[in-house]
């Protein structure tokens, strides 16, 4: 069963990703990588981050996110951004929904916070010298949030 979809928005460190892959095999996720990617699937870096639960992963590569869309036809999507204005902490998650994560450098597309913008979320960053997490950083906190609303059904 999978209990969240990590989508990761045309990601550039393969690191990140590595990190992020692992998570989602560890946390029952489904990945998802909209291209174009700042990296190969076959990099060394990747799969370092990544070990050896990368075998276990089966990310779902999507050419754009026109092909994401209709592929998934995902009914509840929540993007973290420092440009949301609703805490992601106010957000109530259910099982099955998708976290959308924008790249390293320059996080979503512009156009992506008017026509999604009841649904960007902010991870608050109270620092005084914060721009912005790291994305496998986000990725966890989002996720274990999400997890932890639903730890019942997750019996975790």
């Amino acid at each position: 069963m999978v209990s969240f979809n990590i989508v990761l928005f045309q990601p550039e460190i393969p690191q990140n990703t590595g990190t992020i892959g692992r998570l989602a095999v560890s946390t029952n996720c489904k990945l998802h990588l909209i291209e174009p990617l700042g990296f190969s699937l076959e990099d060394k870096f990747l799969k370092r981050a990544g070990l050896d639960y990368w075998q276990y992963l089966s990310p779902a590569i999507h050419a754009s996110w026109e092909d994401f869309l209709a592929a998934e036809n995902p009914q509840r999507m929540f993007f973290i951004s420092t440009h949301g204005e609703k805490s992601f902490f106010d957000t109530e998650y259910s099982i099955g929904d998708y976290l959308v994560f924008g790249r390293e450098s320059s996080g979503l597309p512009e156009e992506f916070y008017e026509k999604y913008q009841n649904d960007m979320r902010l991870i608050p960053m109270p620092g005084e010298h914060s721009r912005s997490l790291n994305l496998a950083n986000a990725v966890s906190i989002t996720l274990y949030e999400a997890m932890r609303q639903n730890r019942k059904l997750l019996n975790i």
